[in-house]
């Protein structure tokens, strides 16, 4: 077989960069394969699905890997087994990008096995491929004929020096003060998630606006796209689950009632699920006594459909014609809120934050540079010095679950929290940061706690805090016309809504938020209503947990490890690192700290950790004494050394040493140094010179003695090269008193 001839589209980003879409040179047994170019950065994405249902799936089974090939980027893996593993964290929350926007666009009742893979192919260092990911993904599935109800594509915005970006680079991204990911078909905005320096929220609506229209021009290529391959695309077959309409209106004739009553009930979490469940089971009940057993085996896996069904439509209509929430809250209310700060007295900073029934324990731990989290990407490699970890165990939801690590939920809800958390710490901070958020109680809203007790927790330990945050969870249920927003949502309230969204911040803005929209055509003034609904729970929560905790405490608690930064002249790194490390790893021994150093900027940057203040200043003062540079025109306490003919060596700060020269000992004259001093003996010197060829340092004791009355001081003599003698007899008797000066000078040279 030939080589294959494939086919491709481009189009320009609005500031002209083209990209291109290629299909049918690479995968071709795929189900759908496609390569996204843009400069030297190249994304291959295959789509395959199974052609059958596995027996018993009741859900759609569809997994989204990214992953970012090492040779992408010409770079070897630094693991043990040098080649790539398991997905690192951010390749995880690409994938969930992609996932949460191409998932609600099979149709239901899909159920076979689906496959997307992005790879990273070639990359350069100014190209954020995370960007293409899902236009990599919707095109792959364009051309497959897979029953997707697309074409989709995601875009960055960014703002930078006010003014909107699509898909900016890497370097121009660090200058941005909001940074969101946008995901939308040709009509609809599905998914944004992003973070922001306390934007506004009218400023987030203008971002997803100009968003969406990037994303228009990239859903209209794939549609070209698609026509070009025609028939040629694989067709998998799809056709949607009969429904048994006289089953699923038995279903609501024997559980309306009961639905309701339970919903209007303003249950706690637990007893609620009880209620519905004993609602399923009557159910069961009835309709096993009155069509049999061999019936319900057949026909019970869709009766429960249908109990789900009618269960949402009846809490959704009492929501929106009644205003009855499943707590009895109304429409803006927040859950009673309680916090608690230094809860743990051996942490470093602590605070539990309950909402309702959702609570999360926070440890805030305070590390030095060496506990910093190293980063290890195809694209490079860096050192992370804020570190979030969230946890998820299956008894905040009263479930039974193996520990196997984090997965991509906690994932995802780590980097949400942790993201809003950084907007507002200090520019400078010495120390790294590990917060773990223990989730202990869940009913919806667990990531946005995490944010509010971790925002306490910094503040207990002391950490300055620009401003405190929180974070709050919206919802939404809309029915045509109607609508209802709803303010800080519970888990069933997630489940049964067209919009979900969770936004943090201060009270001055914006600094993260997560969204999903699953309804079709929703304007965008009933989003910023949402965001400006959003903004009042976020400040009302800031007030209840300012009755704990309202801003950072003014010191680190007595056990937290202290940090002492220094900057040396780079020439002396080595100085204090020593042969082989020697020095700095007896110095550490010896002091009971931690010392780092690394040349930044020209200069040594030295940080020195420990929770032992005498250490610090121990440290502090062996590596002063070692990087010490003594100026002309200082003062110091030296010890004699030894004693010469001429003068005496005295050693002072910083183990330096220097002459006293015998003419600078006193303002007598001293015909033998050793009957004046010894060694060991204490004086006061000033330093008065220095070689500029040797570096040797010249000495005076005499310059801080008092003057002798009537004392001249005598001029310094002249150069060498400048002594020449007068004309005349001046001349000769000049050029003999110079001469006979030159051989003393140089006798005295001769023993210094």
């Amino acid at each position: 077989m030939g080589k294959q001839i494939p086919i491709s589209v481009s189009f320009d980003l609005p500031d002209g960069t083209p990209v291109t879409i290629e299909t049918g040179k690479l995968a071709t047994l795929a189900a759908g394969s496609v390569v996204v170019t843009i400069g030297k950065t190249m994304l291959f994405c295959v789509v395959s699905s199974s052609k059958d249902v596995r027996e018993g799936q009741s859900f759609f089974p569809l997994s989204v890997d990214y992953q970012e090939k090492f040779a992408a980027a010409g770079r070897i893996p630094g693991n043990f087994f040098r080649r790539e593993a398991r997905l690192s964290s951010d390749e995880i929350l690409i994938s969930r990008l992609v996932d949460r926007a191409v998932r609600p666009l099979f149709p239901k009742g899909y159920m076979k096995d689906t496959q997307i893979i992005i790879n990273l192919i070639s990359g350069e260092e100014e190209t954020l491929p995370d960007a293409y990911a899902a236009l990599a993904a919707s095109s792959a599935l364009a051309v497959s004929n897979l029953p997707f109800e697309g074409p989709i594509s995601e875009v960055r915005v960014a703002r930078i020096d006010g003014e909107f970006v699509i898909n900016p680079s890497r370097s121009a991204l660090e200058n941005a003060d909001l940074d969101i990911i946008v995901a939308a078909t040709m009509e609809n905005v599905m998914m944004v998630e992003g973070e922001m320096d306390e934007a506004q929220e009218r400023d987030l609506v203008d971002a997803i606006k100009f968003g969406h229209e990037a994303i228009k021009v990239q859903c209209q290529a794939q549609l070209e796209l698609k026509e070009k391959v025609g028939e040629k695309a694989v067709i998998v077959p799809f056709e949607a689950p009969e429904v048994n309409e006289e089953l699923k209106a038995r279903v609501l004739e024997l559980t309306k009632d009961g639905i309701l009553n339970v919903a209007k009930s303003a249950l706690d979490k637990k007893s609620r699920h009880e209620g519905f469940s004993e609602v399923k089971e009557s159910l069961k009940e009835a309709l096993t006594e009155a069509e049999g057993e061999e019936w319900m085996e057949e026909n019970w896996s869709e009766a429960k459909e249908h109990f789900d069904y009618h269960k949402k439509y009846q809490i959704r209509e009492m929501v929106l014609e009644e205003g009855i929430r499943l707590d009895g809250r109304k429409y803006d209310q927040v859950r009673p809120i309680w916090t608690e700060v230094d809860y743990l007295p051996s942490a470093h900073g602590s605070a539990i934050f309950n909402r309702g029934e959702t609570q999360a324990l926070t440890t805030l731990t305070l590390g030095n540079k060496k506990d910093s989290l190293m980063v290890d990407n195809a694209m490079g490699m860096y050192y992370e010095k804020f570190i979030l970890h969230y946890n998820f165990p299956g008894f905040s939801v009263g479930e039974v679950k193996p520990m196997r690590g984090p997965g991509r939920r906690e994932i995802g809800h780590a980097n949400l929290a942790g993201r809003s958390i950084k907007k507002v710490m200090p520019d400078e901070l010495p120390y790294t940061v590990r917060l773990v958020s223990d989730i202990l109680e869940s009913n919806g809203s667990s990531s946005m706690a995490t944010v509010c007790a971790g925002s306490l927790a910094l503040m207990d330990a002391g950490v300055p805090l620009k401003s405190p945050v929180s974070g709050v969870a919206m919802g939404m249920i809309a029915d045509g016309d109607r609508r209802a927003i709803l303010t800080d949502i519970l888990g069933d309230e997630d489940a049964l809504g067209d919009m979900d969204f969770k936004v943090t911040g201060t009270r001055e803005g914006i600094c993260a938020c997560q969204m999903d929209i699953k309804v079709d055509g929703l304007p965008y003034e009933v989003l910023e209503q949402a965001l400006m609904q959003a903004r009042d729970g976020r400040i009302h929560i800031l007030d209840e947990m300012g009755k704990s905790l309202e801003t950072a405490r003014e010191d680190y608690k007595d056990h937290a490890p202290r940090i002492v930064e220094l900057k040396i002249d780079k020439n002396f790194i080595g100085a204090v690192i020593g042969p082989g490390g020697r020095i700095i790893q007896e110095m550490q021994e010896q002091t009971g700290t931690v010392i780092s150093i690394d040349e930044i900027d020209g200069f040594g940057h030295i940080q020195i950790s420990s929770s032992n203040k005498a250490g610090i200043d121990d440290a502090v003062s062996r590596i002063n004494a070692i990087t010490f540079t003594p100026e002309v025109g200082d003062e110091y306490d030296a010890t004699v050394a030894s004693i010469q003919p001429y003068g005496v060596f005295v050693d002072f700060r910083g183990g330096k040493s220097g002459l006293v020269h015998v003419s600078e000992l006193a303002y007598e004259r001293i015909e033998r140094v050793e009957d004046h001093f010894k060694e060991g003996d204490e004086m006061r010197v000033k330093l008065i010179g220095i070689d500029e060829k040797t570096g040797k340092l010249r000495l005076s004791r005499r310059a801080l003695m008092e003057k002798p009355e009537g004392w001249v001081e005598r001029p310094p003599r002249p150069p060498r090269d400048n002594r020449r003698g007068g004309g005349g007899g001046d001349r000769r008797r000049g050029g003999n008193n110079r001469r006979r000066d030159d051989r003393r000078d140089d006798r005295r040279d001769r023993r210094d």
